[in-house]
């Protein structure tokens, strides 16, 4: 299985022959470039053509963040796994209002599943777990447009936050949910996490024949990969949240791994540390699948939802999304 790497010094990233090297003042260390998937960049970390071209000889996307750690930008090289009819059909989904709202309802199922999943677990959120389980239940038959789905979708992640004030350290309570910025560590950290998830997923559908720009839950957008967001929306609390939820609970993560710098609250290159490296062993845990009887990782079933995809759109097979079993 390839790897991914996180890059979180400052540094130079350089090829001499046919080796790629990261360097810092006080070291330096080879990169096996063969086995490596994608490269999350988070220092401020100096390349040029020499390095981006070796790079692309070999497939590897880079993600790069910003000074507070959330996503800027990728680089993706050419792309190999291409098929015309496979993104026209994409986009005819799109275009067919029904076909549209289907595949967007799948995602926001899917999400909704997971968040009472994880609340399941835990005794102190019940009565928002039976909040969310009415929400949606008398929602979500009522659905006949986009809006109203995100609306619907939107409550239900409302509430879903304000559980977490029932089982994680008080030093993290969260009053609501902020984004841009986000202005306390609970929400520093649902940030960090879902930008580091949206990069991993577009990374999956770099390497399969979908558009990333053509989706159906959040609006196509000439500013981001609107199809990433879509992905995600079922991994957010698969991934990320439960994440979230061991490492304060476990006293991995406290106050002390956090700075503030005008109206942001962010990870220091600690607390990043600590978190990217949670986040790896969660995508690499693998579970049996059920019908391939293999292990498959959680990092494979985000490549798997996109299969899954392709055959709904090529008409192998109706798209049913994840919703884990274990």
């Amino acid at each position: 299985m390839q790897k991914t790497l996180y890059i979180t010094s400052n540094g130079r990233l350089r090829r001499k022959d046919n080796t790629l090297y990261f360097e810092t003042e006080t070291e330096k260390r080879s990169i096996d470039i063969e086995n490596i998937e994608q490269i999350h960049i988070f220092g401020e970390v100096d390349l040029n053509t020499k390095a981006l071209n070796y790079i692309s000889q070999y497939g590897i996307i880079l993600h790069f963040y910003n000074y507070y750690g959330f996503y800027a930008g990728s680089f993706m090289p050419r792309k190999k796994n291409v098929s015309g009819d496979v993104v026209v059909r994409q986009a005819l989904h799109y275009l067919d209002r029904e076909k549209r709202i289907f595949l967007a309802y799948c995602f926001v199922e899917s999400a909704v599943y997971h968040m009472m999943r994880n609340l399941r677990e835990r005794k102190e959120a019940e009565a928002f777990l039976n909040a969310i389980e009415d929400e949606w239940e008398n929602g979500r038959f009522n659905i006949s447009s986009i809006s109203e789905l995100m609306g619907l979708e939107g409550r239900v992640r409302n509430i879903y936050y304000s559980s977490f004030n029932q089982f994680l350290p008080e030093d993290f309570y969260m009053e609501k949910r902020e984004k841009r910025p986000p202005t306390n560590p609970i929400n520093a950290l649902i940030s960090f996490g879902n930008s580091l998830i949206y990069s991993t997923v577009l990374t999956e559908i770099y390497h399969t024949q979908l558009d990333p720009s053509i989706s159906f839950l959040h609006e196509p957008s000439e500013k981001r990969f609107s199809l990433s967001l879509d992905i995600s929306e079922i991994f957010k609390p698969l991934v990320v949240d439960s994440v979230i939820f061991k490492l304060l609970n476990n006293r991995q993560i406290t106050l002390e791994h956090f700075d503030e710098d005008l109206n942001y609250c962010y990870l220091n290159q600690e607390g990043r540390r600590i978190f990217i490296n949670e986040l790896r062993n969660k995508l690499e845990t693998t579970v049996r699948h059920r019908q391939l009887n293999r292990n498959v990782s959680y990092k494979g079933y985000i490549r798997l939802e996109c299969y899954k995809l392709i055959k709904h759109f090529i008409g192998d097979q109706v798209y049913s999304p994840l919703k884990a079993w274990w």
